[in-house]
């Protein structure tokens, strides 16, 4: 898990009130912020709320703003959080924090812009809502199926953030799973070892009978090609959801 580590306090304020950077640098920021009960974008999530509530829209919540967007909150997550946010605490506080999330995120493309940008990366489609196989996916996927006959191939693209639960290929004899990545950056990981992150280019040869999961990473679209293995009596065990906690750790 990422280690947050702060010395704003010392830095302004070590000389004039120690006692008050030590809570702040070594307390606040050291150990709650790196508490794990809850990931860090659900504690920068409740941090752009209580700052809002608050009516605090200094240098501050610029700050909060920033650090929720490197861990993962997307433009219209944003979005989303301050406009609901903004019938509880008020709405003049939604305007207020709206000016400075516009300056935050205004490198972020929109959600069909990166869409069709990620398209553009790779020769093969995006294809359609993953409809048949959403109840295993946190997040949205799609499939293109490139190939039914003889040996199955699908494009399998993943928006930031989406994985597949952890699933068991299995056969009674050949089978398994090959990923081929086309675009983007993602991962995988097998039960009981590191994660692996996945770039264009890079081939995971996944044996019957492994637990796994694939996905994207929280920052990046993902596609790769799945061919599957043939084999007799082939069937996927598909499992529990790869939790917050473990996909928030990765880097």
């Amino acid at each position: 898990m990422e280690k947050i580590v702060q010395t704003a306090g010392k830095l302004q304020l070590g000389d004039f009130a120690p006692e008050f950077a030590h809570y702040n640098d070594d307390v606040l920021f050291g150990e709650n912020w790196n508490n794990q009960d809850i990931d860090l974008k659900t504690r920068c999530i409740v941090t752009m709320v209580a700052l809002m509530a608050s009516g605090i829209t200094d240098s501050s919540l610029v700050y909060h703003l920033e650090n929720a967007k490197a861990h993962g909150v997307t433009k219209a997550e944003a979005a989303a959080i301050i406009t609901h946010a903004a019938f509880y605490v008020g709405w003049p506080k939604g305007w207020a924090v709206f000016r400075m999330a516009k300056d935050v995120w205004k490198d972020e493309p929109t959600d069909g812009d990166a869409k069709a940008a990620h398209a553009a990366e790779m020769v093969f489609p995006i294809g359609k809502p993953n409809d048949g196989f959403a109840q295993y996916f946190i997040g949205q996927s799609y499939l293109a199926p490139l190939s039914t006959s003889q040996v199955g191939i699908f494009n399998v693209t993943f928006e930031p953030g989406c994985r597949n639960n952890w699933h068991i290929h299995h056969a009674d004899k050949g089978g398994g799973q090959i990923l081929i990545c086309v675009a983007g950056r993602g991962y995988y990981q097998e039960e009981g070892k590191e994660a692996q992150e996945l770039r264009p280019g890079d081939v995971v040869n996944i044996p019957v009978g492994v637990k796994h999961w694939h996905g994207a990473a929280k920052d990046s679209w993902f596609s790769h090609l799945a061919v599957e293995v043939p084999g007799e009596n082939g069937s996927n065990e598909w499992l529990e959801a790869v939790d917050d906690k473990t996909y928030n750790s990765l880097k």
